[in-house]
């Protein structure tokens, strides 16, 4: 097993930008047809940029208008009309009071997550922020930035380096084993080694869907001598008897586990993340964040959204069904694949993943080039659109394009 990889660019396993992002152009170069008199038209490398900044692009997955969207990891049915008619109304209420800022630290919202997590958790031991992501830059904003180190287990979330970016923070990788998982001695010796602020632990992990047991996360919060974060972004997806690190925070007073309403819940378009912890871990979230970051019409919707959480999470086992059968079909046509407990399949290795992932994109389905190179990821979505994709990718791989990585 390698050593631990440091980062200046991404992390060892991970995509970077352009694999990442193959539909991202390069914002360094003024577009003429965008020019406009009413501003100058200064090229990205004309201005004061940060150094460590320059040759960045802009984060996100592709988003182009195609019939099947498999590559952002997103619950594919929406909510019922009458969870839609709850929510206008919701928003309708909180209208009338717009004028007025919205209630700063969002507690009816927070209490009506700790309710939804159960395990004894109330709202000062929960935090909410503008989808997980904002969650997790408010961990690096308290807990990491400079001369502090964040380390993660490659290949992983591709935003994580960005965080740390974004918080002038170190960034390190340790590599996960060959199947994805995460070797608990060798993860506890390179936390010894490294001496970490921020350890992040991805479970289910993206992009492979590896669960991580509680075991290994005990063992690393054991001898991490800052905060742990476990990220739990898909664990409503995972099988029966992958245990969450909600168990685990009664003993370890510094470890943190976080979750978003953008995946299973079917609410990706109303940006909440949130986060379970101890309240003076959550009291140094409240000194980062932004003031009023959450709006008040989104902590409306919220709250309706978790009203019916039976309703939005109803989809789910027919989800967990579509991943498997898919993984079986992958499997089937002779291609790699990872063991996966999210709403998503890793599968590959192809000698040319840009040229299958085309060859995908002309026959009207999007998937994600992301980790590890020779690898792609689908989404689990409806029977129509996983009926769509098998019969694109039967296509593609019976072209040059399909050659396998010996």
């Amino acid at each position: 097993m390698s050593a631990l990889t440091s980062a200046a660019g991404a992390p060892a396993g991970s995509a970077g930008p352009a694999s990442a992002n193959p539909a991202t152009p390069n914002p360094a170069t003024p577009n003429p047809a965008t020019a406009n008199p009413a501003t100058a038209n200064p090229a990205l490398a004309d201005l004061p940029l940060r150094p460590e900044l320059v040759g960045e692009v802009p984060y996100g997955a592709p988003q182009i208008d195609v019939p099947v969207l498999l590559n952002v990891n997103e619950n594919p049915y929406p909510p019922s009309e009458r969870v839609v008619a709850e929510i206008a109304a919701a928003a309708a209420v909180a209208a009338r009071s717009m004028n007025r800022y919205p209630e700063r630290d969002a507690t009816a919202l927070r209490g009506d997550l700790a309710a939804y997590l159960g395990h004894g958790l109330t709202a000062d031991q929960i935090w909410a922020a503008n989808g997980s992501n904002e969650v997790m830059l408010h961990v690096l904003q308290a807990f990491a930035g400079p001369g502090r180190t964040v380390l993660s287990f490659a290949p992983t979330y591709s935003m994580y380096p960005e965080y740390a970016r974004d918080t002038h923070s170190g960034w390190v990788t340790f590599p996960r084993r060959d199947d994805f998982t995460i070797d608990r001695e060798a993860a506890v010796a390179a936390v010894l080694a490294e001496q970490p602020d921020v350890v992040l632990v991805t479970s289910p992990n993206n992009p492979t869907g590896t669960a991580v047991s509680l075991e290994t996360v005990a063992a690393i919060c054991a001898v991490a001598p800052g905060v742990v974060v476990v990220d739990e972004a898909y664990l409503e997806f995972a099988r029966a008897g992958t245990r969450s690190a909600l168990e685990l925070l009664p003993t370890h007073p510094r470890l943190a586990v976080s979750r978003t309403m953008s995946k299973a819940f079917a609410f990706a378009g109303g940006r909440l993340g949130y986060l379970a912890a101890a309240p003076a871990f959550v009291d140094a979230l409240r000194i980062v964040r932004l003031p009023y970051h959450l709006s008040a019409v989104t902590q409306a919707v919220a709250r309706v959204a978790l009203a019916h959480a039976p309703e939005m999470l109803a989809a789910v086992d027919e989800l967990r069904a579509a991943r498997d059968d898919v993984a079986s079909w992958l499997a089937g046509r002779g291609l790699a694949v990872a063991e996966s407990d999210a709403n998503f399949v890793l599968f590959g290795r192809f000698a040319d993943r840009q040229a299958v992932w085309q060859g995908l994109l002309e026959r009207g389905v999007l998937i994600r080039v992301v980790g590890p190179e020779g690898w792609l990821r689908v989404s689990a979505g409806t029977g129509a659109e996983m009926a769509a994709f098998r019969q694109a990718l039967t296509e593609v791989l019976d072209t040059p394009a399909g050659q396998r990585l010996a």
